[in-house]
């Protein structure tokens, strides 16, 4: 039996920009295996694995090397093609049943809105491996449940990164985020994302980060909604707001490919 997956870009308006997931539509369970097989053989950051329940829809994300408890875009991008391909009417609520719990999406004109859970952070130990690894000085560490949160001095600092990916991998996290307020206006904040430990040297677009970078800000400069731009060569753009213990991710998604599985 063969099995349809899409390719989507998705925290962008245009194709071959923001970060690209797998979406796959399976119409009953699949094995682990199976789904990491395909995962590895997609080679995205990450391939989202959907089964339609009576109130929803579980979800799964997986990297080529790993499962990931919470992923924002590969989450966008299977919302996008639940809209596109009319499973879901523009008016209706996606619920994702997944490993961080119950996920929601809800589609505002050309923009998906997601409601994802917070995951604060907090004041971290600065590691001299850390520093080593990124190559820069930080003005604060913070650790939340998944990554940890470097800010640094500037927009530049954060776009001018070479990270050693390998020391980067040693460490005991899924990742690293790197943030500066923006020297744009358009922008409230900037951010990279890496994570080497699972796969993935730098993600393009990490919704799950904003997770964290959207209460760290709020803290910061005192408001509770932000539009974001991470910063990565294919770039990707955020609209952002703090509501107590959610946090809410839009943005933009382009179908750029479906395929048949054949094995």
């Amino acid at each position: 039996m063969s099995q349809i997956i899409y390719q989507v870009d998705a925290f962008t308006d245009k194709p071959f920009a923001g970060n690209p997931a797998g979406v796959c539509l399976l119409a009953e369970a699949a094995s682990e295996t199976w789904m990491r097989n395909v995962a590895r053989e997609m080679n995205l950051s990450e391939t989202a694995f959907l089964v339609r329940q009576a109130d929803g829809f579980d979800l799964r994300w997986f990297t080529p090397a790993a499962e990931v408890k919470l992923c924002g875009h590969a989450t966008l991008a299977s919302a996008h093609i639940l809209f596109e391909t009319r499973i879901l009417k523009p008016g209706a609520k996606a619920r994702f049943h997944t490993l961080s719990g119950l996920l929601t999406a809800e589609k505002r004109g050309d923009w998906i809105e997601l409601n994802f859970p917070a995951k604060l952070e907090e004041p971290a130990e600065p590691l001299l491996e850390l520093a080593e690894a990124l190559g820069v000085t930080a003005m604060y560490v913070g650790k939340n449940v998944f990554d940890y949160l470097v800010e640094v001095d500037s927009a530049a600092t954060v776009r001018n990164l070479s990270p050693d990916f390998t020391r980067l991998g040693k460490l005991p996290v899924r990742g690293v985020m790197v943030t500066a307020r923006s020297d744009s206006p358009e922008f409230d904040f900037v951010s990279r994302f890496f994570a080497p430990a699972v796969g993935i040297n730098e993600d393009p677009v990490t919704g799950s980060a904003h997770c964290c970078l959207v209460p760290y800000w709020a803290k910061k400069l005192g408001k509770t909604e932000f539009t974001a731009f991470q910063a990565s060569a294919r770039g990707g753009v955020l609209r952002l707001r703090l509501d107590g213990e959610r946090v809410i991710i839009g943005g933009q998604a382009v179908t750029v490919m479906h395929c048949e599985l054949k094995v």
